[in-house]
């Protein structure tokens, strides 16, 4: 484009550029540019954490074996903390305040341990899920990868952790008299269902604690809270028997309360079905997939704000 000036001399003005009057978002668009650590979609998220399946066992494999590293008797602490807790239990509720009524002392005693070692299964995966984010911040504001490997990853040292101390448990319910039958296969489908709602929880309170960490101070008491609610010390339908039934009930049903009342139930003889709440394996799936994929999608929502405060 061109104009004559005063002085008869031509003055050519230079073409307007390309990109002018664009916004960033538009000028970003405009040339193939993406937000870093944008959220990719669910189902290339998922391909993206069976890409990096390895990384997640090797990660877990690690941190148990670092765990109790600085410790004398080092990997023995995970059998010795569960069983020393039981013995703590056992002590205060099964001798001081008779919370074994109704249950003989060869039933009551593999009753307690199975409670302790099943519910520490899923308080640990639900601490270690409060700070799988912002325990690992260097971590995740260094490498890009999905952030959900963190808290699958500790759930599944916590199940490599339970594993390994069902060894003690097994001989804690032989030595009671309840040797091994059929039912002990059941062990392996209540394991699988209660992996899959730790991971779910871990995912829901690593986005948690992510934004307010400050909830790994508070999750001691409520695990507590759920523990006592749980039934591990005292079977719920023979201590809550004088009570209103619809106490028992809410309580039979939280999840907790029904993954170590099926592990009882597989591993101990006289635990038969009139100790389970009606649908109790149904109950037990629907608590799995509920928070498996609820979790799962929940974190998955926040993954490109991770890191990032």
């Amino acid at each position: 484009m061109s104009e004559t000036t005063h002085d008869a001399t031509v003055a050519v003005t230079p073409p307007a550029a390309p990109d002018e009057g664009l916004t960033a978002r538009e000028l970003a668009a405009k040339h193939g540019l993406t937000v870093s650590g944008a959220r990719p979609s669910l189902i290339e998220y998922v391909r993206q954490l069976w890409d990096r399946r390895h990384f997640i066992l090797a990660f877990s494999r690690a941190k148990l074996t670092a765990q109790y590293s600085q410790a004398k008797l080092g990997q023995l602490w995970q059998v010795a903390t569960p069983l020393l807790n039981a013995a703590v239990y056992f002590f205060i509720f099964g001798l001081l305040l008779e919370a074994d009524r109704g249950l003989p002392r060869e039933v009551y005693i593999p009753f307690l341990v199975t409670g302790v070692f099943v519910f520490t299964f899923t308080q640990s995966s639900v601490m270690a899920g409060v700070r799988a984010i912002s325990g690992n911040l260097g971590l995740v504001r260094a490498l890009h990868f999905p952030r959900a490997s963190l808290p699958i990853s500790f759930a599944l040292q916590q199940l490599q952790q339970l594993l390994f101390s069902m060894i003690v448990l097994f001989a804690v319910t032989i030595g009671f008299g309840h040797y091994p039958d059929l039912s002990w296969l059941l062990i392996v489908p209540v394991l699988v269902l209660q992996f899959c709602f730790n991971t779910g929880l871990a995912l829901i309170m690593a986005r948690a604690g992510a934004k307010t960490p400050d909830l790994a101070q508070l999750m001691p008491f409520v695990m507590r809270t759920w523990m006592y609610a749980s039934g591990v010390m005292f079977s719920i339908p023979i201590f809550l028997a004088d009570k209103p039934a619809w106490i028992a009930n809410i309580l039979q049903w939280n999840p907790a309360a029904i993954y170590m009342d099926l592990m009882r139930f597989a591993l101990i003889d006289d635990y038969d079905a009139k100790f389970l709440p009606d649908h109790v394996w149904a109950a037990a799936g629907a608590w799995a997939v509920l928070f498996a994929v609820g979790g799962f999608v929940y974190f998955w929502k926040a993954e490109e704000r991770y890191g990032r405060g």
